[in-house]
């Protein structure tokens, strides 16, 4: 028999116990106490009855094992230190020919850092986990971002694959996918140069023979049917071949690797084309680009979240395939004008970099028709266009970049004087041309002290334009009630009082068949917004009834009044400057997007020794921005004490003018009709 030190796999228990560890573990193993121990202090185990002890070779495993006799202890020969770092070199080429940097000195370890494929996002987050096998086997690598996820593993040598996995080394077995490829020759699969009836038909497609020469495009059989190989290389050497036949079908050689199909034809440094298929790639040579590859396969994911790699199968030449695009300047996607196509381009682009990618609008082949591809337009119209047509390639679009060019329709509308009111709207009084005009999109703040008429103005203004241009107006005026504005705007459109008595003793009322021509008027041009008496308007409640109003109603025109009567919940930390310049910025986003001009009242803070003077801008109540942010800012302002002037002189301060062409800062006075609520020119009433 064997000593302990030999023959047990427990790697922590010493030969040489203590009498307390004796006895505990005859205790608990085999269930004997024995009456009396051997009298010394220290023994050398000779015998064990075979009882099931914890193996504590993983301590995450919690299996156990029977200790064994010297005949049944098994001991492999151990790998040569050269071994080891032979395989972990090779194993760190393949992980580098991947893009992942390694360090073969944290081999058994899980190492982090910014993952190669999506650069650990706009925060640079060090979500990319590597693991190397202690002995070089295998590595394996995930990235841990949702929009990433990609995750994979490469062994040393072919025959490696099969490997144990340690459960903490922090990767799921779905990560464990390794696949070994073929190695292929011209000869295992019987490649030919091609016959004449095949030279003839790339000939009618305009591929010259020297064109397919340099790309060693072959020919082979199968069954009874002559195809085209297009071999597919790297290096030189062939890794993948792709058989067409005459009759469009198509298939690759299986189990070999997915790449470009001209790769080795990719220059760094240079620009890279990247089209369909093969015989594009071809055409593009013909017309003098060499530097261009076709995809192995055109079925692109969907072009919202980007799938992981066990998920995502269609583009992972792409991934294999990143170092050569690393240096190009411009990657042009000369895709397919279909559907297909233009998938393939967008999944490109998103993967390699909008900002890189340039894309070719192709030709019309007639008035309804677009050439599908580089090929079609080098049969239908000859090298000089196919030239032409890759020179004039386009930037890709990204969203919410674009160049002036994308607004020429726009601006050459603009500069004959406009459409749909661009030079804005009169208010109805001369005074006023030269200061303000009501430009479609934009954002006017109105204040002014309490009973100096600003809602009675709007209104007015409101009156005049629909008058003048037939503007269609939502009110969302919560000072208000709705039969005493009804009123207000009744007096200034049928331009009699409402009542004929109190202000209206001294001229005729309105008849009842006034009355009801005037509603319909109200019907057909304004539209309220209100809410339940017991609940407070948000700012994008009125702004999603406004959108509703816009679409609905084509309403041109919104008035909140007033801003004090609003709900002003916001969110915690933020303050109110930080909540007005949010709220203006949805305000202002909301009329240019549906052009439609905002009137937006808010009163002056309490004004401390104030003398009758207009209020400026800047002492609105709640912040600066609201002049900061409006685009036209305006002030009215009535003389309160008769003593100084006639109370019925109204000042129209134009405090703010953003667009030089609504107008300019000024002051116009207008003359104010307590009767009919109507405002007057003083000088052409």
């Amino acid at each position: 028999m064997l000593p302990f030190r030999q023959c047990s796999p427990c790697s922590i228990m010493k030969p040489t116990l203590r009498l307390r560890s004796l006895r505990h573990l005859l205790e608990k193993f085999s269930g004997v106490v024995p009456a009396v121990l051997p009298g010394f202090m220290h023994t050398t185990l000779r015998s064990l009855p075979q009882v099931m002890l914890p193996s504590v070779q993983c301590s995450t495993l919690r299996s156990y094992k029977p200790l064994s006799t010297s005949a049944d202890v098994r001991f492999e020969p151990r790998e040569s230190e050269g071994a080891i770092n032979e395989r972990l070199r090779k194993l760190q080429i393949k992980l580098e020919e991947l893009g992942i940097q390694s360090d073969v000195n944290t081999a058994g370890q899980n190492t982090r850092a910014i993952c190669p494929m999506c650069g650990g996002g706009d925060s640079k987050e060090r979500s990319f986990s590597l693991f190397i096998g202690k002995e070089g086997k295998h590595a394996l690598w995930s990235c841990f971002r949702a929009k990433c996820g990609w995750k994979g593993c490469v062994t040393a040598f072919q025959g490696d694959e099969r490997f144990s996995v340690k459960q903490n080394s922090g990767l799921t077995v779905g990560a464990l996918k390794c696949k070994e490829y073929r190695s292929i020759s011209e000869e295992d699969l019987h490649l030919e140069p091609l016959c004449s009836e095949l030279i003839f038909y790339f000939h009618a497609r305009g591929i010259s023979a020297e064109t397919l020469r340099r790309n060693a495009v072959l020919q082979t059989t199968w069954g009874d049917e002559v195809v085209i190989a297009f071999t597919y290389r790297q290096g030189g050497k062939l890794v993948s071949c792709r058989y067409y036949a005459v009759s469009k079908r198509l298939w690759q050689e299986k189990d070999t690797e997915t790449i470009f199909y001209g790769l080795d034809d990719m220059v760094a440094g240079n620009d890279v084309i990247i089209v369909d298929s093969e015989i594009d790639k071809l055409s593009l040579e013909e017309a003098g680009y060499r530097n261009c590859v076709s995809v192995p396969s055109t079925n692109a994911s969907k072009v919202s979240v980007l799938p992981s790699s066990d998920e995502d199968t269609s583009l992972q030449y792409l991934r294999k395939c990143k170092q050569y695009f690393e240096k190009a300047p411009r990657i042009i996607l000369a895709t397919n004008a279909d559907s297909s196509g233009q998938r393939l381009a967008h999944e490109l682009a998103r993967r390699l970099g909008k900002e890189r990618c340039w894309r070719v609008m192709w030709p019309k082949k007639s008035a309804t028709e677009i050439c599908k591809d580089a090929n079609e337009v080098l049969c239908i119209y000859g090298v000089d266009v196919l030239k032409e047509v890759m020179e004039k390639a386009e930037l890709f679009p990204i969203h919410g970049l674009f160049n002036f060019s994308h607004f020429f329709p726009e601006i050459t509308k603009y500069y004959d004087y406009g459409e749909d009111f661009e030079l804005g709207v009169s208010t109805g009084w001369r005074a006023l041309d030269d200061f303000y005009n009501i430009v479609p999109g934009e954002l006017t703040i109105i204040t002014g002290v309490p009973s100096s008429g600003k809602s009675e103005w709007i209104d007015a203004v409101l009156c005049n334009i629909n008058e003048s241009c037939g503007w269609k107006f939502a009110l969302c005026s919560m000072e208000n009630k709705v039969q005493e504005h009804a009123r207000k705007l009744l007096e200034k459109h049928v331009k009699k009082p409402f009542f004929n008595y109190r202000y209206g003793e001294s001229v005729n009322r309105m008849s009842l068949a006034e009355l009801e021509d005037g509603k319909k008027w109200l019907v057909d041009t304004f539209h309220l917004i209100r809410c339940d008496e017991d609940s407070i308007p948000s700012i994008d409640w009125i702004i999603m009834l406004a959108k509703a109003a816009v679409l609905r109603h084509g309403v041109r025109g919104l008035v909140i009044d007033p801003y004090n009567e609003l709900d002003h919940q916001r969110a915690i930390h933020q303050t109110e400057t930080e909540y007005v310049s949010l709220m203006l910025t949805k305000l202002k986003r909301f009329a240019q997007l549906h052009s439609c001009h905002v009137w937006f009242v808010a009163h002056p803070k309490q004004l401390q020794s104030w003398r009758g003077n207009p209020p400026n801008l800047y002492d609105i109540s709640g912040s600066a921005h609201f002049i900061n942010k409006c685009d036209n800012g305006i002030v009215i302002h009535r003389n309160q004490n008769e003593s100084a002037g006639s109370i019925d002189h109204v000042q129209v301060c134009i405090r703010k003018v953003r667009n030089k062409v609504a107008g300019r800062i000024g002051d116009a006075l207008l003359s104010y009709d307590r009767v009919t609520g109507l405002y007057h020119d003083i000088h052409n009433p």
